[in-house]
């Protein structure tokens, strides 16, 4: 067998510092597929960790990032670029909060704004500034973000964290409230908990905390960096609930690929950021912005919003067809594409029996098998699909 793959793997580990632990390179992608140096094929059913959501090589976000590379590729915030410009207005347009926006350039930094944010509003409105969060959240790396983060995996070796966080129990209305004092500024959650495994929140839970909010004049945040962008069926997954945040985050699908964040307000927080309250040197970049005008131009001409509904319970139905045939497969839960199979046992040996079959999958949580497969995944794809992991399962659980 060739070894282009261990050869560069073998580079990668002596060059770069060790905080994740590939076993695959990726050399190119097509669709809903990407290849290894060696030319082995695999359906993606991570994109990128949620990125890739049309597709890799999309013909309308190459064509968008080469057409603004080649005009302009940097702008600094001293003056104003068109392509950002546009995409503000389009991403205010399709949350309907009626606010402004703030670019970055990833989702860690997206949460580190909107927790910036609430103080800022909060210090003027009661010298507030605790945030509760969800236990089994993941809102990133950034050590505000971490503290954020309810999960010591992520914590450990770097006391002292940032004050001013709580933490409450997902779906547990009571459990919030009981977070709640005299400092709390706002609440924040994912609607999906995604690295904590797949969770979706309750419609109970979400209009909850919206009216707690609205009772005790605190902030709804919403972190949207994995469930946004049409993810679970709606461009946002908080319109799944009918209820409407203060604020919500996004990046991961936001720019096909591209590094970028951005964090939404309604009109209400519009201008508590004022002049040199927060910045950020890439944010809102010109390629990157052109590249996420592009993405939401595929997901509205494509009608991905309705398909990942509808694809999403196709996968839903057939993966629960194989929960219900093995004892170790213990149910499947999840919104539009973004999906988990929950194992009894580490879900570890499973992705790496659907890998050795040619599907690339996530885990999630401590037993949790994460599919995030690009939005433009179509049925006949599936028939394929559910094969390798018929095969992988019979491997893995079969006698």
């Amino acid at each position: 067998m060739s070894n282009k793959n261990d050869a560069i793997l073998e580079l990668y580990t002596s060059k770069v510092m060790p905080t994740y632990a590939p076993s695959l390179v990726i050399a190119g992608g097509k669709g809903i597929t990407v290849r290894d140096p060696d030319g082995m094929s695999y359906y993606d059913f991570t994109s990128g960790i949620g990125v890739q959501s049309v597709g890799y090589g999309n013909k309308k976000v190459v064509e968008a990032i080469q057409a603004q590379a080649a005009a302009l590729t940097h702008c600094s915030n001293l003056f104003v670029n068109i392509p950002a410009t546009n995409l503000a207005a389009k991403l205010v347009d399709l949350s309907g909060l009626g606010g402004k926006v703030f670019f970055c350039n990833s989702g860690a930094e997206a949460n580190e704004a909107a927790i910036k944010l609430a103080r800022k509003w909060g210090a003027a409105n009661g010298g507030r500034y605790e945030i509760v969060t969800m236990r089994q959240g993941f809102h990133g790396r950034t050590l505000a973000t971490v503290t954020a983060t309810a999960q010591a995996w992520c914590q450990e070796g770097y006391d002292p964290l940032p004050v001013g966080f709580a933490y409450a129990d997902f779906n547990d209305l009571a459990s919030v409230k009981a977070a709640i004092n005299e400092k709390t500024v706002a609440i924040m959650l994912e609607p999906v908990q995604g690295e904590g495994g797949v969770t979706p929140a309750t419609d109970e839970f979400m209009k909850g905390v919206r009216a707690l909010c609205d009772e005790k004049n605190l902030l709804m945040i919403c972190d949207e960096v994995q469930s946004g962008m049409g993810r679970t069926g709606t461009w946002f997954a908080w319109q799944g609930y009918d209820v409407k945040p203060d604020l919500f985050t996004l990046a991961k699908a936001l720019a096909g690929g591209l590094p970028m964040g951005a964090l939404i307000s309604n009109a209400k927080l519009a201008d508590t950021f004022t002049k040199s309250a927060h910045a950020s040197t890439f944010g809102g970049n010109p390629v990157a912005a052109a590249a996420a005008l592009a993405v939401i131009d595929v997901i509205e001409s494509e009608k991905l919003l309705a398909n990942a509904t509808k694809v999403g319970a196709v996968l839903k139905e057939k993966l629960q067809e194989f929960a219900d045939q093995y004892d170790k497969l213990l149910d499947v839960r999840g919104k539009g594409l973004m999906l988990g199979l929950v194992v009894d046992g580490d879900p570890k040996e499973l992705v790496e029996a659907f890998k050795a079959q040619g599907l690339l999958t996530l885990t999630a949580g401590q037993n949790v098998v994460r599919f995030l497969p690009p939005l433009t995944l179509s049925e006949d794809d599936l028939e394929d699909v559910m094969d390798m992991v018929s095969d992988a399962l019979d491997c893995t659980y079969g006698e």
